[in-house]
């Protein structure tokens, strides 16, 4: 049986990740194919997880930030404007 979908503030969330690593891509001046060489991804899924349809592991999280030069905190860090207390 499937599991149910996240709630809202979830998937707002994995947007707002999604759209912090694409901006560090594009700082770093990487195509999603060359990101996903270095963080050993393929690019359908640096695609996805920029997109906001795919939470990224742990592991590729790091790795992708890795790439990017970036600290994995800052991609996932609350956005400045809420607390996260809207769950």
């Amino acid at each position: 049986m499937p599991s149910a979908p996240p709630p809202d503030w979830i998937r707002d969330h994995r947007r707002t990740v999604g759209a912090r690593i694409r901006a560090a891509r594009l700082h770093a001046n990487l195509t999603q194919e060359k990101l996903g060489e270095l963080a050993g991804m393929d690019r359908q899924a640096i695609n996805r997880i920029e997109q906001g349809h795919q939470s990224p592991i742990l592991d590729n999280l790091v790795s992708i930030a890795r790439a990017v030069g970036a600290d994995p905190g800052d991609l996932i860090k609350w956005p400045a404007t809420g607390t996260g207390d809207d769950r």
